[in-house]
């Protein structure tokens, strides 16, 4: 069963069986933005482009790796991106993810204690005007969900308007384990290097 996560909430990687997720995929959904036309009657799309991202960090939370659109791999190979969704879902929410970064923890580099992902709003647009936008942890890849592990609703949590950067959380190494912390912050960022400074000074 699937745990809707809530901010701050921190969890172990372990399995509805008891095993440990060693490979889980981290999807963002996010819808464009509905706009009305003249007197209100007609409606047209405005397309949102969302970015995922992943930061690698190591015990001294020093940058080590950044995957995101730009680097849709990490040296290490441990870490996937999709590809960058300069759209969001026009049509609705098709329940499918726009973007989907694939993390194998057992790929990762000896060195890296955090593993973060941040999400921002290429074109600006705030958050408090995009109509849903949601996290996902599960088991599968890109185009096949095996077992959803964890939600996590970001779109209906409170502060984000104004906003157009934020951690969304973090895998980190305690005692030999991974473990997931939701944070769903909204920050001060414009751009993915800002918002990538701010998780290694404050949410590590």
């Amino acid at each position: 069963m699937a745990i809707n996560l809530q901010k701050g909430q921190r969890i172990s990687l372990e399995k509805t069986n008891g095993s440990k997720l060693q490979s889980v995929c981290v999807g963002i959904n996010w819808g464009a933005i509905e706009k009305k036309g003249m007197f209100g009657f007609s409606k047209t799309k405005e397309a949102v482009d969302l970015d995922a991202s992943c930061a690698m960090f190591d015990e001294n939370k020093q940058l080590k790796d950044v995957v995101y659109f730009g680097n849709l791999t990490s040296k290490d190979g441990s870490a996937r991106h999709s590809g960058d969704d300069l759209t969001g879902d026009m049509g609705g929410d098709d329940g499918l993810d726009n973007e989907v970064i694939t993390l194998d923890l057992s790929r990762l580099d000896a060195s890296v204690n955090y593993v973060a992902f941040v999400l921002n709003s290429f074109r600006g647009h705030d958050f408090g005007t995009i109509p849903f936008a949601s996290i996902r942890i599960y088991e599968g890849s890109p185009k096949m969900v095996n077992e959803v592990f964890a939600t996590y609703d970001i779109a209906n949590g409170a502060g984000f308007a104004g906003h157009v950067s934020m951690v969304l959380g973090v895998f980190y190494k305690k005692n030999g384990e991974w473990k997931f912390n939701a944070i769903g912050e909204p920050t001060k960022d414009k751009k993915l290097e800002e918002t990538v400074r701010t998780v290694g000074q404050s949410y590590l």
